[in-house]
Order: structure tokens, then sequence, then C-alpha cells
């Protein structure tokens, strides 16, 4: 490795389950990891074999949309791909709603919200 990189990210999520179904279905990742997390929760770590979103949950918590509001504290997580056309029609396909569409310097993106109203930026450099 020459530069660092972010090799995970670890968000709580009402569902690692439906979360780790959708990140599957949407980027072709696949579970790497599964088991049990700090104070009796469970996690979920889904992606590639470089790098992986961990989805948390704890033990008998019970959510709010309030636990998930924008900004407090993640914006949104990243994801780069190749086809960016490809991956809009399985969001939708997925019951969910693109939106922000943009073509800038230097590529082209759009906005998700998972099922917890966690916010994906789907971004293509081609």
């Amino acid at each position: 490795m020459t530069e660092p990189r972010i090799e995970h990210v670890n968000v709580t999520v009402s569902d690692p389950e439906r979360a780790a179904r959708l990140m599957e279905s949407l980027f072709g990742w696949h579970v790497r990891w599964q088991g049990a997390a700090r104070n009796g929760g469970h996690t979920i770590h889904v992606g590639s074999d470089d790098h992986y979103v961990a989805l948390y949950t704890g033990r008998g918590v019970t959510y709010t949309a309030d636990d998930f509001a924008k900004g407090r504290p993640l914006n949104h997580i990243g994801v780069q791909v190749d086809d960016l056309d490809a991956i809009e029609t399985k969001v939708v396909a997925a019951g969910l709603r693109p939106f922000g569409h943009d073509d800038y310097d230097p590529g082209r993106r759009f906005y998700f919200l998972d099922p917890d109203g966690i916010e994906y930026e789907v971004v293509s450099y081609r």
C-alpha cells in the first residue's frame, strides 16, 4: 500500500440484513462477515474484497427517524461505479428514489436514501 485509504465505514442501521441485501443487489457486493458486535448488537460487513460497509444494529434498540437525520453526523456514503445508469435502474427497482442528479467535472452523480434515510452518493467518472 502506497497511501492511506478508507477500508471500511461503520454505520448504524435498523435492519442489517435488509441493508446488506440492498447493497448486494445494487452494487454486486457480498457479505464478508457477520456476527456479534458491541453491546450485544449485530453487525454485517458487506462490500468487496478490498473495502466494506459495516452495518450495525444494537440489541433491543428501537430507532426513530431522528436517529437517522441527515448530517447526524454522516452526510452520505459515496460509491464509485462504472455504469451510473445501470445502478440507477437498480435503485428504482428497489423502490428507492434517485435525486440530485448532476453532471460535473470530472463525472456524473445522483443520490438516494436507503430505508433508514441514510444518503448514498453514486458517482461515475467514465
